[in-house]
């Protein structure tokens, strides 16, 4: 009996030893190999973490899909802003048009008895004044004098028999149109020949 009390007792302390002397990794791995757990569960919870997979790309897909959208609206926004603001700048270019082309006939039809006037000076400064600001706004003359009719840039508003010039070439330039950029503000009034 002794025997068995002293190989059960050199087989604790071994076991005890070795369990000292046994890494964390090891002792965790010798814990998780115990359990076990029914092949059914097991089965529903790969199910579930599938599951939660399909969901969590389900939200992932929702959300991009999102931000895609508020780039797009972002990008829409802004390009509405910029086509609001070249509006509003068109439609104010247009009234200092007006205003340019009444001074312009105030110039150019202005008595000689008052040319050298110092108030008919200050007219022609105001007139060139005008004339330096629709250019630094980008305004530019749209030629037509000489050249060929052409329905984008021109409005004709007579057509007649005309020797001189060959057929749809514009005679005369009876209003001046104007362009921004490719944008035709307003097109040459114009005389065209048959």
């Amino acid at each position: 009996m002794a025997d068995k009390k002293e190989i059960k007792k050199k087989t604790e302390e071994t076991k005890e030893e070795v369990i000292e002397e046994s890494t964390p990794e090891a002792k965790q791995a010798s814990e998780d190999e115990t359990v076990t757990i029914p092949i059914k569960e097991y089965a529903n919870q790969l199910e579930e973490l599938d599951a939660l997979r399909d969901k969590a790309d389900e939200f992932s897909a929702g959300w991009q899909r999102e931000r895609a959208d508020f780039s797009n609206f972002r990008k829409r926004f802004e390009r509405d802003q910029k086509m609001n603001r070249t509006n509003i700048r068109v439609d104010i270019l247009r009234k200092y048009l007006d205003v340019h082309d009444d001074l312009e006939r105030a110039v150019k039809n202005m008595p000689e008895d008052v040319a050298a006037s110092p108030w008919v000076n200050g007219l022609d400064l105001i007139f060139q004044k005008l004339e330096r600001l629709l250019d630094s706004e980008g305004l530019q003359e749209i030629e037509a004098e000489g050249k060929q009719f052409n329905p984008d840039f021109h409005e004709a508003i007579s057509s007649e028999e005309n020797p001189d010039f060959d057929s749809e070439e514009i005679i005369e330039v009876v209003q001046k149109g104007y362009i921004l950029g490719e944008r035709v503000i307003r097109p040459a009034r114009v005389r065209v020949a048959k």
